[in-house]
């Protein structure tokens, strides 16, 4: 690709792409509204190639993305989410504000739009007739295959309308445009999709599109289904060459379906059109898009001459309010900040922002918190002392501090060369940022010196702008601060009737201890009563520890000790299960090892899980149904050695959501009694480390197993023959579960 011309360049850079008023309008609804999906704001971005490449934009941003390029609109909203879409809106309908006030003529955009429109669709229709992969990114190439045109007009002004005024063949459009300017609108879009990091296939399919059907038919299938849907939208007929590549990328005999996609597309598209009160024309297959264009915008004057100062700074905080209010909205420093950057890209074409925030303790400047920007913001701290950087200049005089500005001619700061380096730039723009006349720190743009006397006239603007992003952190800051003192107050009230509580239910739990003791002694050594006993007293020890951790600070607990499953199963059924089954009927039947099976585990959580297995079973079987409990040794999950404890009932079964829950947070909502104790059970498996698969069919019976942690390599027990064969097939469909 050549080397740009710098203001073409810079057009890009700062997204100058026009987009029609009614689409902003509609989207700040549909952001505003609770009840809009993300389906029905991806289907009003799409119709705006303008807004499409803003919000590709910011998705795409070092800031937001995590691994490969998003390229659908829909993943795109997903990662940006609407309160920054709707700031983006917000800023987009501010620069329409700007350009209005400017008095320069707006060209009639409509065939443009009518045209994008209808090649973005037919291309995704192409795109799905041959089972393409991603029809979504054909729809978003479609859309954007001429936003080169849009850049070069917004850029060049009347030159470049001029030109395409004058142009019939689009073809011979792209030769001159190389020819008067350096570049064709293909590589400016090309450019631009490049500058997002997207998939080379994508910004071919725009810099092809004007390619020689001969030449198309070696490229990818992404550029050649853009190609085609061009070709078919700019000529009303199919001609000898047209048929003969639509043989070679879709076989024969297809012109008549081919033309059926289009007109359905251009239905699709006029249709959009009149929804959003577009004046699109009524055909636009065959339509000479740029034939009613004979001028456009040389340069865009932000404020009038006449206007005062103070008169542009009451016009800057009328116009950023919107802004203010969608900042207030957002919930982290991350998230304004990302729309901060925005903000400033599209407001005033600052496309190299950084941020430096302010020590409240000492009050040195430094970026060591904050991730997406050069690693030079994060390795300094330094005093806000004038001579030290304009970034401290700007925060000790309180106001805008420019490396073009002749006060500052001569200063030699290293840092400021560093920051200008970072940032691709060879000046600097510092706005401080002040909150209640408190330093929340700076904002330091990479500019040209071109940039600077363009934003001269709104400098009170951009003043106001550093005060808007401080209040808004400022903010965000405090809520938090209210937020976390009054959960801490919260918490301390909840400890001391913790505390409480815990004092009162110790004295009855030693009282009945004591009594256990006492009884102890009045029984033959050798008695089976005896060891029941024994068992209620470690019972009543664990729930005294659990009442007794009330008044704690929760804390991560070590993965447990060694015990024998097989001892703790047999435990519990002789303190539970005449309570939970026999008294109601219930059979139940155990399969467990002749030998000691020893699992790392925490006693204490793996009794609370299974008792809430049991009850949840107990609740839901009826007299002369079963329940069986069945362990399995050798049981290999994801390299690791476990033991699988399963417990099977032939009762109605569970719901779909009730299952489901065993991975959620307790609801007592929508589960119903049995979800609420599997989703405490799923809770307490996942800090021990304990894999749960449950499996239910109406009807027929549930089915849940537990995969326990061995103790290690030959020291499990061996399991008996009978207990092999009892649950061979039951540990064979567990395993296939998991």
């Amino acid at each position: 690709m050549r080397q740009l011309p710098e203001p073409i360049a810079q057009a890009i850079e700062s997204g100058k792409v026009p987009s029609p008023p009614q689409v902003l309008l509609r989207l700040m609804q549909l952001a505003d509204d609770n009840q809009s999906s993300m389906c029905e704001l991806a289907q009003l971005v799409g119709q705006d190639a303008g807004l499409a490449a803003r919000v590709l934009t910011a998705a795409n941003s070092p800031s937001l993305r995590r691994g490969t390029a998003l390229n659908s609109l829909d993943t795109c909203l997903v990662a940006l989410g609407t309160r920054l879409v709707r700031s983006i809106a917000t800023c987009l309908s501010i620069q329409s504000l700007f350009n209005r006030s400017s008095g320069a003529s707006t060209p009639d955009l409509s065939a443009f739009w009518g045209h994008s429109l209808v090649v973005a669709e037919l291309a995704r229709s192409l795109a799905t007739s041959i089972d393409y992969p991603h029809p979504e990114e054909a729809y978003m190439a479609g859309l954007l295959h001429d936003i080169g045109e849009l850049i070069l007009l917004s850029a060049l002004g009347t030159p470049y309308a001029e030109l395409l005024g004058s142009s019939h063949d689009e073809t011979l459009q792209t030769s001159l445009e190389t020819e008067r300017f350096g570049v064709n609108h293909g590589e400016i879009g090309t450019w631009l999709t490049d500058q997002w990091q997207l998939d080379s296939a994508f910004a071919d399919g725009i810099l092809f599109h004007h390619a020689a059907a001969e030449e198309i038919v070696t490229a990818a299938a992404l550029p050649q289904l853009i190609w085609m849907a061009h070709a078919l939208v700019a000529n009303e007929e199919i001609s000898e060459a047209l048929a003969a590549h639509q043989n070679a990328l879709f076989g024969a005999n297809r012109a008549e379906k081919l033309l059926e996609l289009r007109n359905q597309a251009e239905q699709r598209a006029l249709m959009l059109g009149e929804a959003l009160n577009m004046q699109l024309p009524k055909k636009l297959s065959g339509l000479r898009v740029w034939e009613k264009l004979s001028s456009a915008p040389k340069a865009v004057v932000d404020i009038d001459d006449t206007e005062s100062e103070i008169a542009a700074m009451l016009g800057g905080m009328a116009l950023l309010q919107p802004l203010q209010q969608d900042l207030f909205a957002l919930e982290s420093d991350a998230e304004i900040l990302l729309s901060l950057k925005e903000s400033a890209r599209i407001l005033f074409d600052l496309n190299r922002v950084a941020f430096l925030f302010a020590d409240p303790s000492d009050g040195k400047l430094s970026g060591k918190t904050i991730g997406g920007q050069p690693a030079i913001f994060r390795q300094v701290e330094f005093p806000p002392e004038e001579q030290r950087s304009l970034a401290a200049a700007a925060v000790v005089r309180q106001e805008l501090c420019c490396t073009f500005e002749a006060r500052f001619a001569g200063r030699n700061s290293l840092i400021d060369l560093q920051f200008a380096r970072a940032l691709g730039t060879n000046g600097l723009l510092c706005i401080p940022m002040m909150a209640r006349r408190h330093v929340i720190g700076v904002m330091v743009c990479g500019l040209s010196a071109g940039q600077f006397e363009r934003l001269t006239r709104r400098l009170p603007w951009l003043l106001n702008f550093g005060k808007i992003a401080a209040i808004s952190l400022d903010a965000l800051r405090e809520a938090k601060s209210y937020r976390e003192q009054a959960e801490n107050e919260a918490a301390s009230r909840f400890a001391r009737q913790a505390h409480r509580v815990s004092h009162e239910a110790g004295n009855p739990l030693g009282i009945i201890k004591s009594y256990l003791k006492i009884l102890d002694r009045k029984l033959p050594g050798n008695t089976e009563v005896r060891q029941e006993l024994e068992i209620l007293a470690e019972e009543i020890d664990r729930v005294a520890g659990i009442v007794s951790r009330m008044s704690e600070i929760p804390q991560e607990k070590p993965s447990g000790g060694e015990l024998d499953i097989g001892d703790l199963i047999e435990e519990l059924l002789m303190l539970y299960g005449a309570a939970l089954f026999h008294s109601k009927g219930i059979k139940v039947e155990t399969s467990l090892p002749n030998e000691p099976l020893k699992i790392i585990c925490q006693r204490d959580t793996l009794k609370q899980i299974l008792l809430n297995l049991w009850k949840n079973a107990s609740e839901a079987l009826t007299q002369g149904q079963q329940f069986k409990i069945s362990l399995t040794d050798y049981v290999v999950h994801n390299g690791q050695d476990y033991v699988q404890i399963r417990m099977d009932d032939n009762g109605s079964g569970m719901s779909d959501a009730a299952m489901r829950s065993i991975h959620a947070p307790p609801d007592p909502t929508h589960a119903g009694r049995r979800g609420i104790g599997l989703s405490i059970v799923g809770q307490l498996a996942s800090k021990q480390g304990i894999p749960v698969t449950c499996r239910s069919q109406a009807g027929k019976g549930t089915s849940i197993a537990l995969l326990l942690p061995k103790l290690g390599p030959g020291a499990a027990g061996t399991v008996s023959a009978r207990s092999l064969n009892a649950t061979a097939a039951a540990g064979a469909a567990g395993t296939e579960e998991q």
